[in-house]
């Protein structure tokens, strides 16, 4: 093949598997609707189970659905003929995925889950197999061509499945009312929760690392006191701890250029007044979009008083992962 033909051949899959992806959006009827009932309704978890292909994309589908609020697990039929199946309670849905139906480990649990109570959902491309005729609700993923040249490697029909799993996770998560707090608390260690979860106190300067200085300090003490913590800036408070202004290590050398008594001033007299603050409360992505959009590097954190309780620089940010 040359270039030309693999790069025909790559947009023929992408189109292939879109057309599949809008067939089955034509298929998404009362079945579906039935199925999402019954797990609103189920006490216990969600157990995918799979073979081969179709595993893989179970899994995909189990850790979409605990993300997102709906407990569940990955079985292995071949590992579930082998003890595994205790894993499963009464309380439990299965939703089974064979695009044949006929997938013989997966057949052979299937009783045994029938007899413990457990309702079934299959997902599979063929609506008179074995799986269906044991299935409480049958959701079809039947294709009418893989993007295979071949029409054998399952490709359109398991981006069908995937498709249709993350249709039922969104949906639960909607009925749910699962709020993007609640995605935060189950994923902690990425990017995303951090981003989510994380506030101006988290990473604000506080206490000693807090550069502050009074109304009525002179330049001079506040430069000290800038170099002492370092974060290039000083919030100007009142004696009460309000914010008053803010003084920058660059407002002092720009300053102190044209004025010769600039640095036996009083900070009060020299100060940016009214200066841009955040609240304490308030989610450090927030701090970081504050922080672009006025293209500054820094902002005193106050709380419902408006009193000064920290500092928060770009950096600070930045090197917590937030973005």
């Amino acid at each position: 093949m040359n270039k030309e033909e693999v790069l025909s051949l790559a947009k023929e899959v992408c189109h292939i598997e879109r057309e599949s992806i809008e067939q089955l959006c034509n298929k998404i009827d009362k079945s579906f609707l039935d199925a999402i009932d019954i797990i609103l309704n189920c006490n216990g978890r969600v157990i995918i189970t799979g073979m081969g292909k179709s595993g893989l994309i179970g899994r995909k589908i189990a850790a979409t659905l605990s993300s997102t609020g709906t407990p569940s697990l990955f079985l292995h039929p071949a590992e579930g003929i082998h003890g595994d199946l205790g894993m499963v309670t009464g309380k439990d849905i299965v939703i089974a995925i064979s695009y044949s139906g006929e997938n013989p480990e997966l057949l052979t649990i299937l009783p045994i889950l029938k007899r413990m109570g457990v309702k079934i959902i299959a997902m599979t491309g063929n609506l008179s197999s074995t799986l269906s005729t044991f299935s409480d609700v049958v959701l079809d993923i039947n294709v009418k061509k893989e993007a295979c040249p071949y029409n054998i490697v399952p490709t359109s029909s398991t981006t069908v499945t995937l498709v249709l799993g993350d249709a039922i996770a969104i949906c639960l998560l909607k009925l749910r009312n699962f709020k993007p707090q609640d995605f935060a608390i189950l994923h902690p260690g990425g990017a995303l929760g951090r981003s989510l979860i994380t506030r101006v106190c988290d990473l604000m300067h506080k206490g000693e690392e807090n550069p502050v200085v009074f109304l009525e300090t002179i330049v001079k003490d506040a430069l000290f006191e800038i170099s002492k913590k370092g974060l290039g800036a000083v919030s100007v408070i009142d004696r009460s701890g309000v914010l008053k202004g803010i003084i920058t290590d660059g407002d002092i050398r720009r300053k102190i250029e044209i004025d010769d008594m600039f640095l036996s001033r009083r900070v009060e007299e020299v100060m940016t007044k009214k200066p841009i603050y955040i609240h304490e409360k308030r989610l450090a992505t927030e701090a970081l979009k504050m922080l672009q959009d006025k293209n500054i590097n820094l902002l005193p954190v106050v709380d419902d008083n408006l009193k000064v309780t920290g500092m928060i620089h770009l950096h600070d940010i930045l090197k917590a992962g937030i973005v």
